[in-house]
């Protein structure tokens, strides 16, 4: 789903994208696009951050409530508070106006090579992984903190899960990279840092001092042994 109140735009991608035989669907503006994401449920939403009605930003923090679709975000404001903003969103990967429709369907592509949840293959063969309150059901897909479920985003688990399968093992941002984005991410590895941010604000106590993700300066994070 192409979501863009450029028409002009929108036209230009739907015609690369339908010639590389993707299903192409259009929304115009902020309301709409919630609209069709959810009667549709698209893989993929390439979704335009200045936006009528709601803005990007708005669009994928609902979005995120309900869809696990791939988002790139595009947008003219190449600022790195604002790539920040629509990782921190919950957005795989950022586009800066103007750009290539080729790398765009290049992108797409690489993120569609490997699911949601690639990092761990097998999952349903696997029994849940425990830490005194923390329970991460790799099967279902659950994370629960003394009982109560914890929200997370698609990639917010897969980097829990990554880094909880191997307690006390130090990745560096490229390693979590490729074991949780794989080559579906082109851009900064900057990504890491706002994701694990996200992730100690909904499983940690204390972010500034998490029990569970713990960062080894100047290296990357790791799951803490008990």
């Amino acid at each position: 789903m192409v979501v863009d109140d450029e028409r002009n735009l929108v036209n230009l991608l739907r015609g690369y994208l339908e010639r590389e035989g993707f299903e192409v669907h259009e929304a115009f503006d902020g309301p709409s696009a919630l609209e069709r994401a959810r009667s549709l449920d698209p893989d993929v939403v390439v979704l335009d951050w200045m936006l009528p009605g709601l803005d990007g930003a708005e669009v994928l923090r609902e979005l995120r409530r309900f869809s696990e679709a791939y988002v790139i975000m595009l947008t003219a404001r190449a600022e790195e508070v604002d790539k920040i903003v629509g990782l921190s969103a919950g957005a795989d990967d950022y586009l800066t106006k103007p750009f290539s429709p080729g790398e765009l369907v290049a992108r797409i592509r690489a993120m569609l090579r490997r699911p949601r949840g690639g990092v761990h293959d097998g999952a349903e063969e696997q029994p849940p992984l425990v830490f005194g309150g923390l329970n991460i059901d790799s099967a279902r897909r659950e994370v629960r903190m003394d009982g109560r479920e914890v929200s997370l985003t698609a990639l917010e688990f897969d980097l829990l899960l990554a880094l909880a399968s191997r307690p006390g093992v130090v990745f560096n941002r490229a390693q979590l990279l490729e074991r949780v984005w794989n080559d579906r991410y082109l851009g900064s590895d900057h990504a890491v840092d706002v994701h694990v941010a996200n992730l100690r604000k909904k499983l940690e106590e204390d972010p500034v001092q998490p029990r569970y993700v713990q960062t080894v300066r100047g290296v990357g994070y790791r799951f803490a042994r008990e």
